[in-house]
C-alpha cells in the first residue's frame, strides 16, 4: 500500500469517526500509541507482581533452598521496630557459632572442673560420655517448686557451672497456673523430655512462637542468648537449637507449674539421667513476695493460701515417695535453709548433682548473697534477711489468715506458727531440727 492510499484511507476513517463520536477518540495514530503504552505498562505492572512475590516468598520463608538464606532483623528491635533488613546465610552461621561454642565449652571444662569422686573421672578434661553430640548423656539437674520460693536464685548458681545448658520455665507460656494433672500434665511432660533430650523438632510450636514475643524465655540460658544477640535469625530455628543444646554435658531446669508427683515418670527414666531438687518456702513468705508481682493478683492458683498449702501438701507426700524410690536422685531443700548458710548449701546441692565446688559457683555466691540491689525479680539479696522480710511486711491479720489455711502443710515442712504480732516480728519461723533427708 502506498502513502497516498494510506493517507486517503485515514481521512475516509477520520470523517466517518467523526460522524459518530468526538474526533480524539478515533485517531488512529493515537490508537496505535495508546495500544502500545497500555501494552508496556501491563508487562511492567507484571513484573513488579512477579518480583514482589519472589521477595516475600524469600523475606518469610526460612531455610527455603540449599544456600539457606533467610532475612532478619537485630534481636534487639525486631518486634516493636521498623529497622533495615539483612540478607545472612543461616548455614553457614549456625556451623561458626557450633564451632566456636565447642571450642569454648572444651576450654571451660579443662580449667577447674571436676567431677564428684564416684564419676568417672574427669581431671583429664575429658567429659566425653556426657556430651551428646559425641553420644554421650548429660548430666541433667532439676530444679522443681512455685512462684517465689527462691529458684531464680538456685538456677542461676547452676548455670554458673561452666559449660552448662540452662532450661529455663519452659511452661512459662502455661500463664500462672499450677498443672497437678490431666488435661494439661501429657503435653507439658513431653515438652520437657523434648528439652532434656535436646529434641527441638519434636518440641510444640507453642514454646518457641512464644519465646520470640517473651524473649526472657532463653535470657537466663547465657550460653544460649549471647549467641542470640549476635546472630538473631539462628535463634529459634530447631534445626539450631537441637545441635547447640547436644554440645553440652550439663543441663539444668527450673520448674514452677508442675507439680512434683507428677515427675516421676521422669526420674524413672534412666536415659533422661535426671537428679530433681525440690525447693520449699515458708508459705507466709511465698505469699508475701507474690503481693509485689503484678501478674499475681486475680489468679487463684498464686494468691490462694488454701491452694498454696494443698499444693504442699500433696508434694510432701510425693516427696517422701520420691526419697524412698530415689534415695540417689531426688533431694529436698528449705529456701530458707539455704539463704541462712548459702555456701555450705550450695556446696551441698552441687555435691548430689554430681559436681565438686568450682570456682565460678562461689564468684556468684560472692556477688549475689550479700547485698540487696534491684527489684523484686533480683538475684542480688542479702540472703540472710530474704526469706523472713514477711515478718515485716505482712500485717497479724495476714500472717493469722495464712496460718489458718497452711497449719497443716507448716507442720510437714517445719514451719512454727506466730502467735501475735510482737511475736511476728522477732521470732524464727524456721524449725531447726527438720530434715526430711
Amino acid at each position: 500500500m502506498t502513502a497516498d492510499s494510506d493517507y486517503l484511507l485515514e481521512t475516509l476513517l477520520r470523517r466517518k469517526c467523526s460522524i459518530r463520536m468526538k474526533w480524539r477518540y478515533c485517531d488512529l495514530r493515537w490508537s496505535r500509541w495508546n495500544i502500545i503504552s497500555v501494552s508496556t505498562v501491563m508487562v511492567f505492572c507484571l513484573l513488579t507482581v512477579f518480583v514482589g512475590q519472589y521477595v516475600l516468598h524469600y523475606q518469610t520463608t526460612k531455610v527455603a533452598s540449599p544456600q539457606y538464606f533467610e532475612i532478619t532483623k537485630n534481636m534487639q528491635t525486631w518486634i516493636d521496630n521498623d529497622v533495615p533488613l539483612e540478607i545472612v546465610n543461616v548455614t553457614a552461621d549456625i556451623i561458626n557459632i557450633l564451632e566456636n561454642q565447642r571450642d569454648d565449652n572444651e576450654q571451660k571444662l579443662m580449667h577447674g572442673l571436676t567431677l564428684r569422686h564416684d564419676y568417672e573421672s574427669s581431671s583429664s578434661g575429658n567429659f566425653s560420655k556426657y556430651i551428646p553430640e559425641k553420644g554421650g548423656i548429660p548430666l541433667k539437674s532439676i530444679i522443681v517448686t512455685t512462684w517465689r520460693s527462691g529458684s531464680t536464685f538456685l538456677g542461676d548458681v547452676l548455670n554458673s557451672i561452666p559449660a552448662n545448658y540452662y532450661h529455663y520455665e519452659p511452661l512459662l507460656d502455661y500463664e500462672i497456673i499450677q498443672i497437678r494433672g490431666p488435661p494439661l500434665a501429657e503435653k507439658a511432660l513431653k515438652r520437657l523430655k523434648d528439652l532434656l533430650t535436646c529434641n527441638y523438632a519434636s518440641i510444640d510450636e507453642e514454646y518457641l512462637e512464644y519465646g520470640q514475643e517473651h524473649t526472657w524465655l532463653f535470657t537466663h540460658n547465657t550460653r544460649l542468648w549471647n549467641w542470640c544477640q549476635l546472630k538473631p535469625h539462628v535463634c529459634w530455628l530447631p534445626k539450631f537449637l537441637t545441635p547447640f543444646c547436644k554440645l553440652f554435658p550439663f543441663q539444668s531446669m527450673k520448674v514452677v507449674r508442675l507439680r512434683l508427683s507428677l515427675f516421676e515418670e521422669i526420674l524413672q527414666d534412666p536415659m533422661l539421667n535426671v537428679k530433681i531438687l525440690y525447693l520449699v518456702r515458708d508459705p507466709r513468705g511465698t505469699l508475701q513476695s507474690r503481693k509485689h508481682r503484678e501478674w499475681c493478683p486475680g489468679n487463684q492458683d498464686c494468691y490462694d493460701p488454701v491452694r498454696l498449702c494443698s499444693d504442699l501438701i500433696s508434694d510432701y507426700s510425693a516427696a517422701i515417695r520420691f526419697q524412698r524410690k530415689f534415695p540417689d536422685r531426688f533431694k529436698i531443700f528449705r529456701y530458707e535453709d539455704l539463704s541462712l548458710k548459702p555456701y555450705d548449701r550450695v556446696e551441698n546441692i552441687m555435691n548430689f548433682f554430681g559436681f565438686e565446688m568450682h570456682s565460678s559457683v562461689i564468684q556468684y555466691l560472692d556477688t549475689h548473697t550479700k547485698v540487696n540491689y534491684g527489684g523484686v525479680s533480683s538475684t542480688y539479696r542479702d540472703s540472710k534477711s530474704a526469706p523472713f522480710h514477711w515478718r515485716n511486711d505482712l500485717t497479724f491479720e495476714e500472717v493469722e489468715s495464712i496460718q489458718h489455711a497452711c497449719k497443716s502443710a507448716m507442720k510437714l515442712w517445719g514451719y512454727a506458727l506466730s502467735y501475735n504480732e510482737t511475736h511476728q516480728k522477732s521470732f524464727n519461723p524456721v524449725i531447726s531440727k527438720f530434715d526430711l533427708n
